[in-house]
């Protein structure tokens, strides 16, 4: 387990580290061994660590790509990895860590979002591409690791855990109503996006995120129909 977060500022202004920072201090219960943090202009990406495959500095993250134009935080395991990463070095890429996070990332560069397709596991993950000011965010088929987020016309925050969202914009914590009542009539809280706090989402399973920093637009779509 480990957790993930990021903010983006639609208006430009610079992302605050101290705010990434307070974000992982809330889920640091999630990745108590390592994390990292990575900032430029208007996006910051915060990462906590549990350390489970290649326990080296190598599987630190945020983790970049040989040309360090893309930039990864992943959450999850990937069950083929070494099975994608063998095809990957057919193909000639080469790897520095053990990790299926490496793996992922190098799967992106080969497949672009197609690449999720291939993975067998369970993740949510966020890759950052520095040249493009893109953001692809994507949960797994069944929605086993979390991914919350918020979003309005200035912002788009995402994390792990609904806290951490809370410690930035206390002003969410207004309750959904509707959510509530169909916990208590019919334990259901996995039905649709929304969460118990009325302007915080959930990424649905087999679902993705794209976001273009520079014309501040924010797509979620399907990727996988069960």
């Amino acid at each position: 387990m480990c957790g993930i977060c990021g903010i983006i500022n639609f208006n430009n202004s610079p992302v605050e580290r101290i705010q990434i920072n307070k974000m992982m201090q809330t889920m640091r219960h999630r990745g108590p061994d390592d994390g990292g943090v990575f900032i430029k202009e208007n996006i910051g990406l915060g990462f906590v660590r549990l350390s489970i495959l290649d326990l080296t500095i190598s599987g630190h993250q945020p983790m970049f790509d040989d040309s360090e134009r893309f930039v990864i935080l992943f959450n999850g395991e990937v069950y083929n990895f070494i099975e994608i990463r063998e095809i990957l070095k057919n193909k000639g890429y080469k790897f520095r860590s053990n990790t299926d996070t490496e793996v992922v990332l190098k799967s992106y560069l080969e497949w672009g979002e197609d690449c999720l397709n291939h993975f067998n596991g369970m993740w949510a993950f966020a890759i950052y591409d520095n040249k493009e000011k893109e953001l692809f965010c994507a949960r797994d088929r069944f929605g086993i690791k979390p991914f919350y987020y918020f979003r309005d016309n200035n912002q788009f925050i995402f994390s792990s855990e609904i806290i951490p969202l809370l410690h930035i914009k206390p002003e969410l914590k207004k309750v959904n109503e509707s959510i509530v009542f169909d916990y208590l009539l019919t334990n259901r809280t996995n039905h649709t996006e929304n969460t118990f706090f009325k302007d915080i989402k959930k990424l649905q399973h087999s679902s993705k995120i794209n976001i273009k920093l520079k014309k501040a637009s924010v797509s979620i779509n399907k990727w996988y129909s069960l």
